[in-house]
């Protein structure tokens, strides 16, 4: 199976999509989901951003966990891709803000997607042992690392977008952990990068 995050997607996937788009604009002002300033390029910001996540995950996949899940991105797109493409057969959303939670159900609701949502913090769960762990925005790559080193099942692959300063978080991530990772140059930003991590250790 092969998705580009710049190809054409079906029309159902569109419409849920949109649906999801229509949504984010009226629930933003009230809980701030992502930054005002990016609502005008929505859909180059963050839901390309998250499709082209979705197509660098080596599928099929069974489950796929989304921490932080926030106002979506990545994992409402990944369950809305889900609904079309059969994978991941399941989808995990965790967010501890419980009004962030309310939107992420209400998306799943009115698109009709597959997907869980968990109102907790990531500390406090037991090990979800995911093929796929996604995080965006979330925090340091070493702090990633210690999340996918819980959460990631032994043969998983953490992919995790990070901004222009990952040169700088690199060094002191593998101080602490020992780590295999291909970076992949961002389709929508210039300087962003994806990290396709694998074999998550302590150092």
């Amino acid at each position: 199976m092969r998705v580009s995050a710049s190809s054409d997607v079906s029309r159902e996937t569109k419409a849920r999509l949109e649906t999801y788009a229509d949504l984010l604009r009226k629930w933003n002002p009230k809980i701030n989901l992502v930054s005002k300033s990016t609502m005008d390029d929505l859909w180059s910001r963050h839901i390309i951003d998250s499709a082209q996540i979705y197509a660098l995950a080596p599928h099929p996949i069974e489950h796929w966990v989304d921490l932080g899940s926030g106002g979506g991105f990545p994992g409402l797109v990944i369950a809305i891709m889900a609904a079309d493409q059969g994978s991941p057969q399941k989808t995990t959303l965790v967010e501890s803000d419980a009004r962030k939670c309310a939107f992420l159900r209400t998306v799943i609701r009115e698109t009709g997607v597959s997907a869980t949502v968990m109102n907790e913090r990531i500390e406090a769960l037991p090990d979800l042992e995911a093929d796929i762990l996604s995080a965006r925005a979330l925090g340091s790559l070493e702090l990633l690392l210690s999340f996918a080193d819980r959460h990631l099942a032994t043969t998983g692959t953490a992919i995790f977008p990070k901004g222009a300063n990952w040169e700088k978080e690199l060094p002191d991530a593998q101080s602490k952990w020992n780590f295999d990772y291909q970076l992949v140059k961002s389709e929508t930003e210039s300087g962003p990068v994806i990290m396709k991590i694998t074999g998550v250790a302590r150092a």
